[in-house]
């Protein structure tokens, strides 16, 4: 009937596929490391995952790196070193949500000083920051203890080459 078809159709507006950055930011004190943080309060939860968040309407990829850095882990990354890494497809099927996933890399701007460490600027949804290697990234994502966020999990297992010639694996 036209009733339920056009019912559909509003419930189909409810979901759309959404954009998220995640970005790869480098260990000025171990280049071949990048860091990350287990999710608390979202989608993701108790999942390790890289800094990021949604893209904003009208925002560049690099600029939405750069914001969500500095509004998660309180650091500014140089603005020539932010380069596109890859790109996945992130169906969430438990959690009915649908996201492409754009990974941007960058290093912590080298005004600031090299041994700065990311600070937790968003205790109620990261549990704080650490530094892993490609390698411990992909040995969590053979354990699955703990889990990597499935955007970084997919980025994890298709090991892009421009992530690799990033972290000098």
């Amino acid at each position: 009937s036209s009733s339920s078809s056009s019912q559909q159709a509003s419930n189909n507006s409810n979901h759309h596929v959404r954009v998220g950055v995640g970005v790869l930011v480098r260990d000025p004190n171990c280049p071949t490391n990048v860091f990350c943080g287990i999710r608390k309060g979202s989608h993701g939860a108790g999942s390790l995952a890289l800094p990021g968040g949604h893209l904003e309407m009208m925002e560049e990829w690099d600029e939405c790196a750069k914001r969500e850095v500095k509004e998660e882990m309180g650091i500014t990354l140089d603005d020539d070193s932010i380069k596109f890494a890859y790109v996945t497809n992130d169906k969430m099927m438990q959690q009915n949500k649908h996201y492409v996933t754009i990974f941007m890399m960058g290093t912590i701007c080298s005004r600031d000083d090299s041994t700065q460490k990311p600070v937790n600027m968003e205790p109620e949804k990261c549990a704080g920051w650490d530094t892993y290697s490609w390698q411990e990234l992909r040995e969590i994502s053979e354990k699955g203890s703990p889990a990597l966020f499935g955007p970084l999990q997919r980025l994890v297992q298709d090991e892009p080459k421009a992530v690799l010639e990033f972290l000098s694996v």
